[in-house]
């Protein structure tokens, strides 16, 4: 099996940009203040695995979701530009989009001990994690194309869950040392990096559909 590394490189800064593990450490940690370091611990593996196993259906089912719902890839891929613009745009002016942030009501449901595992997939994996932007750039990169890109999909997919992880093991340490300014730094840079990958999107979804035209 060939091993594209310019593909693997295109979506692992797409995925990283998408899931922005630093960014997404201080919502991690606002999300377990005050739980033991052992369920802080626990939260971070299950939540990056229950996010890669979502991500993981939609890059080996993506095809056939695709079909069962009479979507082209080109459609696809120019909803999903729009939709990764959109996040990108947000993180640019220093906001979070509702597709990759959780609403309040979600993190208000963090207080309870009942929730404590319940937080793992919820808001966690699904929608912080795994959420509408990752699995639509997931499917861009994987839909209609070979297994080897499928598979390389994956691991690189998988390369991101285990940063992301690791940033939560060591997210205190590392919003020391960083700083908040350096963290907005970082989310906004990620926000432009989106924007372009959204619009590169949304041109091959374009491109796409006028080839299907004219044929």
């Amino acid at each position: 099996m060939h091993f594209d590394g310019g593909f693997f490189s295109a979506v692992l800064a797409a995925l990283f940009a998408m899931m922005n593990p630093i960014a997404n450490t201080p919502v991690f940690l606002g999300l377990t203040e005050g739980f033991e370091r052992r369920d802080v611990r626990r939260l971070a593996i299950r939540s990056t695995l229950l996010a890669f196993l979502i991500g993981g259906v939609f890059v080996l089912c993506g095809s056939m979701i695709l079909s069962l719902f009479g979507i082209s890839i080109s459609a696809f891929r120019i909803a999903g530009g729009v939709l990764v613009a959109l996040v990108g745009y947000h993180l640019l002016q220093g906001q979070h989009s509702s597709v990759q942030k959780p609403s309040d009501e979600h993190l208000d449901q963090a207080g309870s001990d009942e929730a404590i595992l319940g937080i793992a997939v919820s808001p966690l994996a699904l929608p912080i994690l795994a959420g509408p932007g990752t699995l639509v750039t997931l499917m861009n990169y994987s839909a209609g194309t070979s297994p080897s890109k499928q598979f390389i999909t994956l691991i690189a997919f998988a390369v991101i869950c285990g940063l992301t992880c690791l940033s939560f093991f060591v997210g205190g340490t590392m919003t020391k040392v960083l700083g908040t300014i350096a963290l907005m730094v970082v989310s906004r840079f990620m926000g432009l990096i989106l924007t372009v990958i959204g619009v590169q999107m949304l041109i091959q979804g374009i491109q796409g559909a006028f080839s299907l035209n004219g044929n």
